[in-house]
């Protein structure tokens, strides 16, 4: 009987780890196709990776819903030049996943060229079988 309940605890743990690697597989996925949607600023591609419940946060404090996210992305208002994340971890708690990293840009908001260091924590929820940004918050870095 012991052996049964060890082999039954074995077999449960392994789905449960083979489970949490295809949903951080997934998420990190999401993140690059975040990281070349905020390049390209295709709207498709942004109102497809982001929750409508999407609270975007700035190192300066601007927030920023679902809309206005898309919107300044899509339209140039800002403008990514080059992003590269780095330092990036993963966590996933249930049907939430953190992912932080640094984020290092060439940006090209209003024709100014500029560089940014930052960081930033992303909040990824399942919604249905899909992964959604809900939440994400820039910081700057000492």
């Amino acid at each position: 009987m012991k052996k049964v309940t060890v082999f039954i605890l074995l077999i449960s743990f392994t789905l449960v780890l083979k489970a949490q690697t295809n949903a951080e597989r997934k998420v990190q996925i999401l993140v690059e196709k975040l990281r070349l949607a905020m390049i390209s600023g295709n709207r498709a591609d942004l109102e497809t990776l982001a929750s409508k419940d999407l609270s975007y946060g700035h190192s300066g404090g601007k927030l920023e819903d679902f809309a206005a996210f898309v919107e300044a992305l899509a339209s140039g208002k800002s403008d990514f030049v080059s992003i590269d994340f780095v330092k990036q971890t993963l966590k996933i708690s249930g049907r939430t996943a953190l992912v932080r990293h640094e984020l290092n840009a060439k940006t090209n908001d209003g024709g100014k060229p500029n560089e940014v260091h930052l960081g930033v924590l992303l909040v990824w929820q399942k919604e249905g079988k899909a992964w959604k940004l809900l939440g994400r918050q820039a910081y700057k870095l000492p």
